[in-house]
């Protein structure tokens, strides 16, 4: 799945699985990178999704860059937005986010408030947002569409993956998806034999070997 402006094009079938997998898994498959390491809000708890990010950078306090954005957006993609400075000014709402539904978009990431928080919940696919609060933003910057941006200590650019569910958000650059799908395979192979082996009676302390290391230590 790809549009105009986005990174490698990936499967429904790589999205699905990354949005099963869940946030925690792909992170630590991933070799612990790519988290979007801030306090995020779902506001449909219990919502996991994945898709390539479509971005806008607004200006600080400003959404014009928003509404440029609505034309570009294909279905299946994660609206990112965001602005230089993240501050509780709603860069996105109802009238937005019935756009942002009629274009098919899997969940919309805000890293600044939104309001109508309520309709918002309401709509078909999921939103993440910072902040909810009712202030609104200016139309006055035009700010950048399609361009790399960093959250949370993460650089994503646009096309690059989004994983969403309550644990945060992560993303996976598009040219590490397919990869990135074979480790969460494995990672999750191992979690299931694991999770067999601690159901019955075994303990992590001692599989780790931390038992024999605290004891055998020095005290």
């Amino acid at each position: 799945m790809s549009a105009p402006g986005t990174g490698t094009p990936c499967s429904e079938a790589a999205l699905a699985e990354l949005a099963d997998a869940g946030v925690a898994t792909v992170y630590e498959a991933y070799g612990r990178r790519g988290l979007l390491d801030a306090d995020w809000t779902p506001l449909t708890p219990g919502w996991r999704t994945a898709g390539p990010a479509r971005i806008a950078y607004c200006g600080q306090g400003d959404n014009r860059a928003v509404h440029e954005l609505m034309p570009h957006v294909r279905p299946g993609e994660v609206l990112v937005l965001t602005m230089p400075e993240p501050e509780p000014v709603a860069l996105f709402g109802d009238l937005l986010a019935t756009q942002a539904a009629a274009c098919g978009a899997a969940a919309v990431l805000v890293n600044a408030a939104v309001r109508d928080s309520a309709d918002l919940a309401r709509l078909g696919y999921g939103t993440w947002t910072r902040w909810r609060r009712a202030r609104g933003a200016t139309k006055s910057e035009r700010g950048s569409v399609n361009v790399p941006v960093e959250i949370g200590g993460t650089t994503v650019a646009p096309g690059d993956v989004v994983v969403l569910d309550d644990d945060g958000v992560t993303a996976v650059a598009s040219s590490d998806v397919e990869e990135t799908v074979l480790a969460v395979r494995q990672r999750i192979a191992k979690e299931d034999g694991l999770r067999e082996r601690w159901a019955a009676g075994e303990f992590s302390y001692d599989a780790y070997g931390l038992r024999a290391a605290d004891e055998g230590g020095p005290s």
